[in-house]
């Protein structure tokens, strides 16, 4: 390959400040300010999804603070695209079995300085700019809908500010179907090179021209990320706020910072994973520094009285983690969680999660396999419980069908058949199809004969308790209805009679007219 190696040595140095900002619920944005790599994840999903996918991204990008690759400058570059991919993958992976977190993904901006070199990643909207020799170059585009239309000639970068659908991010990382492969550049570094990374809750309210001048005249960078946050809040921002500030200088002057081994900075989101992050990078890591906040500010003192548990007091102490081994001398050592991808604790007492390590992507795969088994389980022993449930639903149902047809046949009632009135054993009704009674005695009763209301109820059913109760409430009807022809032919035979009589009476009187 062609040689990438500087005339002189450079040495990173960088902080971070992040914010939640005056509206958010929660921090989703994550930083990591190392003295090799700087990264900034903006995520997005919602309330519990955001924050995980981000810190998952940094995660994934840790190890390249430590794992140089022997300053091999193609090999870096090839490192950060694997891991940038690794984390899409585990994002993915995580939000497939977790579906609370649907539609979670993060934006990726980092850079890392290897040899004399500057190599980038980028996926998402969040920025990458860099200061140099008094210019300030934006180094990444935005994959997003505004820049699109901008790059078409569609609109220009003054109505993209207020554009409605500045939000809508084309390409990033996560639960998408979309390209999640990053845009990688290199390109030499220089001394006094001052890189600005930050998600769009800054870049999207304050103009290049505003951060130029910030970063030109604040050289501090823990004063030069404050006042730029700070800015973007009072600007009007409704986003997290994230902005890490990274200087190259040579490493000869490096004995000029307080810090020339500088402990690796963990913002946001990801500043709850302190532990996981330092067994990856094998040292010490410390939160960010908070936002130097306001009392006084209306909009803060609403945020705070929202989320009180996302502010972070004033004076606050940064939190430091130490890596495992150390961890466990103390008796602290807890079981990190690195959120998809598993850390490998080597032989040599070293700590790897890089995607690249052989021992890690045996691990991975190993915990996918692992996982494919006990998902397979899971369905099997979800099939098996169904069947099971089927199984005892039909058990109760035979049951419960053969106890009412055993309970039927100690029933009776009187019904029609053929206009006939017939006695059934059973209940006049049936179950799924199944009729629960038959006949066991047909009388010689015509139902046509009867009254309106005893063909009625017979059509229906009169339910009696015993063969012998049917029996005698069918004499009964059977009496009655006797008793009401009888009646009927007795009513008849009268009216015939009184109908002859007038009739000779009125014959004798005509002959004796005569």
């Amino acid at each position: 390959m062609t040689d990438m190696t500087p005339a002189h040595a450079l040495f990173l140095y960088s902080t971070a400040v992040s914010d939640i900002g005056y509206v958010r619920s929660n921090n989703q944005d994550s930083a990591f300010a190392g003295q090799r790599l700087v990264a900034i994840c903006d995520g997005m999903g919602g309330h519990a999804g955001g924050d995980t996918a981000s810190t998952i991204a940094v995660l994934s990008l840790a190890h390249i603070e430590r794992d140089d690759d022997d300053n091999d400058v193609q090999a870096v570059a090839r490192m950060m695209e694997t891991s940038v991919m690794a984390a899409h993958d585990a994002i993915v992976g995580k939000a497939t079995r977790e579906r609370k977190l649907s539609g979670m993904g993060t934006t990726v901006t980092a850079v890392s300085l290897v040899a004399g070199y500057w190599v980038l990643a980028h996926i998402g909207d969040s920025r990458g700019y860099l200061l140099r020799d008094g210019k300030l170059i934006r180094m990444t585009q935005d994959h997003s809908y505004v820049q699109h239309l901008i790059n078409t000639g569609r609109i220009s970068e003054a109505e993209a500010k207020n554009h409605p659908q500045r939000n809508v991010v084309m390409r990033v990382l996560g639960d998408f179907d979309i390209d999640p492969r990053p845009d990688i550049s290199i390109r030499p570094a220089k001394a006094a090179d001052r890189w600005m990374l930050c998600s769009d809750g800054l870049c999207g309210v304050l103009e290049d021209s505003t951060i130029q001048e910030v970063l030109e005249s604040v050289s501090d960078q823990e004063e030069c990320a404050q006042r730029l946050v700070t800015m973007a809040l009072k600007a009007g921002s409704t986003d997290n706020v994230t902005a890490i500030i990274a200087d190259a200088t040579l490493a000869l002057d490096a004995n000029a910072f307080d810090l020339p081994h500088q402990t690796p900075l963990i913002g946001g989101a990801a500043g709850s994973s302190l532990e996981p992050i330092a067994d990856i990078i094998g040292s010490q890591v410390a939160s960010a520094p908070a936002l130097r906040q306001s009392g006084n500010n209306p909009a803060r003192r609403a945020a705070a009285l929202r989320n009180p548990s996302q502010q972070t007091p004033q004076g606050s102490t940064a939190r430091v983690a130490q890596p495992s081994t150390e961890r466990e001398e103390s008796g602290r050592r807890l079981v990190p969680d690195t959120g998809e991808i598993p850390i490998v604790h080597k032989q040599d007492g070293t700590s790897s999660a890089d995607p690249n390590d052989p021992e890690v992507a045996n691990a991975i795969r190993s915990a996918h396999y692992k996982e494919l088994h006990e998902k397979k389980t899971r369905v099997r022993r979800i099939r098996v419980t169904i069947v099971s449930i089927l199984a005892a639903v039909l058990l109760c149902g035979i049951i419960g069908g053969f106890g009412a047809y055993r309970w039927s046949q100690t029933q009776y009632y009187l019904g029609e058949s053929n206009n006939t009135m017939v006695i059934y054993q059973g209940v006049p009704t049936n179950f799924f199809g199944f009729n629960l009674s038959h006949e066991v005695k047909r009388t010689n009763v015509k139902v046509s004969a009867l009254p309106k209301s005893w063909r009625e109820q017979l059509a229906e059913g009169i339910v009696v308790s015993s063969m012998s109760e049917a029996e005698r409430h069918a004499a009964l009807i059977k009496s009655e209805a006797k008793s009401l022809t009888n009646g009927t032919a007795a009513s008849s035979s009268p009216s015939s009679s009184s109908t002859s009589s007038p009739s000779a009476g009125a014959s004798g009187s005509s002959e004796g007219g005569k």
